[in-house]
């Protein structure tokens, strides 16, 4: 149920050049767990102005402004032009909210509107972002922030109702045809899961650990030998009319060929490597074992993270690749999904057990190993 003591949500929160978009999450969520969402997300995130809900000191660490007064609700702020205000209570200022029931706090969000073309049709729309913009799809910032929030509320259990500008401010700009589509995304869609750590599991460290998982993993290292480059491609020109100079790029792919022998004959360096586990219908799950310097924000600039670290992404592949990534698919793949996902889930566990590290979803936000 809704608090009592949050306001309601207003009529108006945008100007004419702006987009409005609503965010509501059900009575288990806490409001620094929207401050950490943010963080991992946008390096830009501070609080202008602290709901009543934040404590000082908290574990999230944006920046802090001042404090809200009264029934004044938070303003977070995540880039120069996009905010997010609340907590609201799920309900409008004299409108009906229209966002399905269950949900305790409502987010006004209000950025930059930056709409680019149609939605290609047909095209994978699994999270349904193609059926909330059909007139226009949103670009550059306002992409990354629908893209998150849809994120946030898979995380979360939470809806979306996205594009409300003027559609309760009858002094505002008019709202376009099909704004206000409510999205509740569904938390089974992602189910990838990434360990990072400082720990690297040799090939048949990992084989023994995963095949206590499960019977069918195996290693999938094989690979195919290369002959090298065709005889006599030295003596052709890259094209027609080609000026290079036919001693020169003969010298070139001397060079070249002289680079590869060297590292085909010298010592293997092993710096990546998989395993599979096949499911038969059910498709495949990957073990993708490699270094990784583009970390998730919140794990930058740990110390054991600071060159990087290595990556285990386990991956689901199921057979029908387009059905995979429609908003509604068919029951079947949902089925074939559920069962992947718990097993993703226990790879990615016996993975953290043994390397340690963190472990992030699919959408880049951290998960507590107890949550597994």
């Amino acid at each position: 149920m809704a608090s009592p003591q949050l306001p309601l949500l207003p009529r108006t929160a945008a100007q004419a050049h702006q987009a409005r978009h609503i965010l509501t999450v059900p009575g288990d969520v806490e409001l620094d767990e929207i401050e950490v969402l943010a963080l991992s997300r946008f390096s830009a995130t501070r609080w202008d102005v602290v709901p009543a809900g934040i404590l000082p000191g908290n574990v999230a660490g944006a920046p802090q402004g001042r404090r809200a007064q009264g029934k004044e609700v938070g303003v977070l702020r995540i880039s120069r032009h996009a905010v997010i205000n609340g907590p609201y209570q799920p309900a409008g200022d004299g409108f009906d909210l229209g966002v399905p029931p269950g949900a305790a706090m409502a987010f006004d969000i209000v950025c930059h509107r930056e709409r680019g073309e149609v939605p290609f049709p047909g095209g994978g729309d699994r999270d349904g972002i193609g059926r909330a913009f059909a007139g226009g799809m949103p670009e550059r910032e306002e992409r990354r922030l629908v893209e998150w929030l849809v994120a946030v509320a898979r995380r979360l259990g939470g809806s979306l109702r996205l594009d409300v500008g003027g559609l309760w401010d009858p002094s505002g700009p008019t709202a376009p045809p099909g704004a206000g589509v409510v999205l509740t995304p569904d938390a089974g869609a992602a189910i990838d899961m990434t360990v990072y750590s400082d720990v690297w599991l040799d090939p048949q460290a990992a084989y023994t650990i995963l095949h206590q998982v499960h019977p069918r993993t195996r290693l999938h290292m094989e690979g195919k030998e290369w002959g090298g480059p065709p005889k006599g491609i030295a003596d052709k020109p890259l094209y027609p009319g080609d000026p290079l100079d036919p001693d020169l790029r003969k010298r070139i792919h001397a060079a070249a060929d002289d680079y590869d022998i060297k590292a085909l004959t010298g010592p293997r360096v092993l710096d990546g490597y998989g395993l599979v586990v096949e499911l038969d219908v059910d498709g495949i799950v990957s073990i993708e074992i490699s270094g990784e310097e583009k970390l998730p924000r919140l794990l930058r600039g740990l110390p054991w993270a600071e060159q990087g670290a290595v990556r285990y992404w386990v991956h689901w592949a199921p057979h029908d690749l387009a059905e995979s990534q429609q908003e509604f698919p068919a029951m079947e793949l949902r089925v074939a999904r559920k069962r992947a996902a718990e097993l993703v889930t226990r790879l990615a566990g016996a993975i953290h057990g043994a390397a340690g590290g963190e472990i992030a979803d699919e959408d880049g936000f951290l998960v507590d190993p107890t949550d597994l």
